[in-house]
């Protein structure tokens, strides 16, 4: 099968993802908090980024590399860390690792994933992150950080983005809770989702395997249903927070979740390597910018790496988000979509999807690198 003549763009798979999954999957995956008007901006904010197509370059082929955290990637992407990925497809977090390692690029594993990084291990490539979500026990956290290290992570990525627990209507309604409890309800939605339980009952239910050495006997019944066990060990990280983290951590550290300009001075401050721009897809804030319209004003204030999320769906958004003052992008939800769709060569076949939409754009900018990309102008109807 020609997978570009079937699913030429992220939209074609995400449409049999949901076909897919079961509603509670799905609903976990897809929804964001709210009235979701936060992830309908970064849509929109990308949209009315406009780059002015340049002519008479003559035959080229755009160089997609790029120098990031002192290491250089072929392609300017990667995979963002999201919880639970094993409740989208079995074994998602080892599938994932493996295509990011095939293709050069970062894959971010979270402290809350269905694998541990012990899991990961034999999968990494040159360029694992791993994505702390703050414990408060300042034991618990070195173990955490002697552990991703261990297992071959090069770069620690601090959350703080995720103070409390959102509330996520949409995944409430569902019925998901963590861990998650099979319901008659459940169950019927599992039913007629035949791929999607026959891996899982392979598998096994997923649990968050990092959290089992720390959470033993831990009692969660009174957690809200968005909640998970993590949320017992987690605080909410302060400055003095980071700068122990600096001081533990040997690698990279990059610090996602950031919106406000000032924050990003500050951190430059302190010590950290990157700053992450994302609004969490708008699964944290309804209220909360556009990522996209927050990151003219961050570039500005700060001259270090700018790693960016939240609304990407193509190569064209890429280069919107680079004309802004990104470096480097990440995407979540689209891999995720890439592996429930098509299983382990939907990620391969996202993965050159998005490096091909890159190129072609590129062409029309006359862009033969990221850098050469014109300046953003409106796109905003009058």
């Amino acid at each position: 099968m020609d997978l570009h003549a079937t699913y030429p763009a992220l939209s074609d798979l995400r449409d049999r993802a949901r076909k897919r999954l079961p509603k509670f999957v799905w609903e976990y995956l897809d929804s964001a908090t709210g009235t979701e008007a936060t992830k309908h901006r970064n849509r929109a904010a990308l949209d009315c980024v406009g780059l002015m197509p340049s002519i008479l370059h003559g035959e080229f082929t755009p160089d997609l590399s790029i120098e990031l955290l002192g290491q250089k990637m072929p392609l300017p992407f990667g995979m963002s860390p999201l919880g639970m990925s094993g409740l989208i497809w079995p074994d998602a977090e080892c599938h994932l690792a493996r295509a990011a390692d095939r293709a050069g690029i970062p894959y971010g594993l979270s402290t809350v994933a269905a694998a541990s990084p012990e899991d990961l291990a034999p999968h990494l490539g040159e360029h694992g992150w791993f994505q702390l979500y703050p414990p408060r026990d300042p034991e618990i956290r070195a173990d955490m950080l002697a552990r991703a290290k261990s297992a071959g992570f090069t770069t620690l990525v601090l959350t703080v983005d995720v103070p409390v627990a959102s509330r996520r209507e949409r995944q409430t309604r569902s019925g998901l809770t963590s861990p998650p409890k099979l319901t008659p309800r459940l169950m019927a939605q599992v039913a007629a989702r035949p791929a999607w339980s026959m891996g899982m009952a392979r598998r096994g239910l997923p649990h968050m395997e990092m959290l089992d050495k720390y959470t033993q006997g831990t009692a969660t019944a009174n957690l809200p249903p968005t909640a998970h066990v993590g949320y017992l060990l987690r605080t909410a990280p302060d400055w003095d927070y980071l700068h122990w983290l600096r001081d533990h951590w040997d690698g990279p550290l990059v610090i996602k979740g950031v919106l406000r300009p000032e924050d990003a001075t500050a951190l430059e401050k302190a010590g950290v390597d990157a700053i992450w721009v994302s609004n969490h897809a708008g699964r944290q804030f309804d209220a909360a910018p556009a990522s996209a319209e927050a990151l003219p004003a961050v570039r500005k204030a700060t001259a270090l790496p700018i790693i960016f999320d939240s609304g990407i769906e193509s190569g064209l958004d890429m280069l919107r988000a680079f004309a802004l003052g990104a470096d480097f992008v990440m995407l979540g939800r689209a891999f995720h979509f890439a592996l429930a769709a098509l299983g382990p060569r939907g990620v391969d076949h996202l993965i050159d999807l998005l490096s091909r939409d890159l190129i072609a754009n590129m062409g029309q900018l006359g862009a033969r690198h990221l850098r050469d990309l014109p300046p953003p102008f409106d796109l905003t109807p009058l």
